[in-house]
């Protein structure tokens, strides 16, 4: 077997492959010999068909087996000397098409090697982390806006007529062409007008209403309602109002505080303080981590595989073109042609992907199986009973295992770098934050 360089230039690797034919015709020949003791064939005992007979049965298949172990073989064999990683999978053309048995066989090998990636000394990365408390002001707003929420509101009867936000009593039989049908009717049910929590119009149909009002109230079912029966058709209710209530905003007390699982206030403010903070660190956490792959991509010098680079491109442009486009929802659309920003942030990309990989390899940085299921877990809360369906394409799919498991590993990358690099904490209002987050979003 014979391995010729042809291509040499930059990160593209060229080869020429032959694989004799002599060395062909020895590997069938001991794929026979290791297969004869089992084969059986009229005529003959098991074990004692003639070579020439079993050739003449099988030679043809087990060639083609040959040819590819013998080319993987010698590929193989190739990268480990070499210590060549393609970017890709490597392109293979077998050269003499015209390929008859008798013949050597020569394959003409193509790819892009990954590049080395350069050490970055850490320590010299300066970084400034913006720190926010969550202050009394913050938690008495959260408080405020608890207090409006509809889980915390209070209800009290008045006499005048419902309007928007007011909640009424009702009793209520719907009909279709005069027959009651099921789920259309309740005693004492609290609806609260503009929630949209019932069909289009019946809210509607109900301002203006007093307590002891019966009002006929027609609407027309959604056409793609989910109950089948029911979608697109036309329906009376006949309502009775029990009572009309005003909502009343809840004193901020320890009564309050139960509502939301807290022993009393005291607790609800501590809930409160504790989630604001952490929602302060995640938004800190993001614009470091940006400042910190900016000045990975900016010390980080090496070459780019094309391949790598075009791809991203690609990909980036048809993901902007179908969010900009989203009513298509297929591929049958124009060719997208890539543009300069398109290629710009693909290069950033690939560069931070490679740098990233290689930072946490040579670190010996790992997702662990723990992590992976909780990850796992997390996913399948997504989708309320169908967790064991999940579960099951979760351990066929390999790609979507690797797109769980990607974004754990760089965020570990990046803690093993933060932990190095020079962070300097900077205390800042929850403004000063915000307009950090914003300028990050409109990058």
């Amino acid at each position: 077997m014979q391995v010729k360089e042809t291509l040499n230039e930059g990160l593209k690797r060229g080869y020429q492959i032959t694989v004799t034919a002599a060395e062909l015709d020895a590997t069938v020949e001991g794929k026979l010999k290791e297969a004869q003791p089992e084969v059986e064939m009229k005529g003959f005992r098991k074990g004692k068909v003639p070579m020439a007979l079993l050739r003449k049965q099988f030679g043809q298949r087990l060639m083609g087996e040959a040819m590819q172990e013998s080319i993987d073989g010698a590929m193989k064999e190739h990268l480990e000397g070499t210590g060549d990683r393609p970017a890709g999978q490597p392109e293979m053309k077998m050269t003499n098409e015209d390929w008859k048995e008798g013949d050597d066989v020569v394959v003409d090998v193509s790819y892009e090697n990954l590049p080395p990636v350069p050490e970055t000394d850490f320590k010299k990365i300066k970084l400034e982390r913006l720190v926010v408390k969550a202050d009394d002001a913050a938690v008495k707003e959260a408080l405020d806006n608890l207090a409006e929420s509809p889980q915390a509101v209070n209800y009290e009867p008045k006499k005048t007529q419902a309007k928007d936000g007011d909640q009424v009593l009702i009793d209520f039989l719907g009909k279709i062409d005069g027959e009651a049908f099921e789920g259309g009717a309740a005693e004492d049910y609290p609806l609260v007008l503009g929630s949209n929590s019932f069909i289009p119009g019946f809210e509607d149909g109900l301002l203006k209403v007093k307590a002891g009002d019966e009002k006929d109230v027609s609407v027309n079912f959604p056409a793609d309602y989910q109950a089948e029966h029911l979608a697109g058709k036309e329906a009376v209710f006949s309502v009775t109002v029990k009572e009309v209530r005003a909502p009343k905003a809840p004193k901020i007390d320890d009564e309050l505080a139960k509502k939301f699982g807290a022993e009393d206030l005291a607790g609800l403010k501590a809930q409160i303080s504790e989630r604001l903070e952490a929602e302060y660190t995640g938004a800190s956490r993001a614009i470091v981590k940006r400042s910190l792959l900016d000045a990975l991509d900016k010390a980080a010098k090496f070459d780019l595989p094309e391949s790598l680079v075009t791809a991203e491109a690609n990909q980036i442009a048809h993901q902007l073109w179908h969010e900009e486009n989203p009513d298509v929802q297929g591929h049958d659309h124009p060719e997208i042609e890539p543009t300069k920003e398109h290629k710009e942030l693909a290069e950033r990309r690939v560069k931070l992907g490679l740098l990233l990989a290689d930072i946490g390899e040579k670190a010996e940085v790992k997702v662990s199986d723990q992590e992976m299921t909780q990850a796992i877990m997390n996913q399948a809360r997504q989708y309320p009973g169908q967790e064991r369906e999940f579960f099951e394409f979760v351990q066929q799919n390999a790609q979507f295992r690797q797109q769980l498991q990607a974004p754990m590993f760089e965020d570990k990358v990046v803690d093993h770098i933060l932990e190095q690099a020079s962070v300097k904490d900077k205390e800042v209002s929850k403004d000063d934050l915000q307009k950090a987050v914003e300028a990050l979003e409109d990058e």
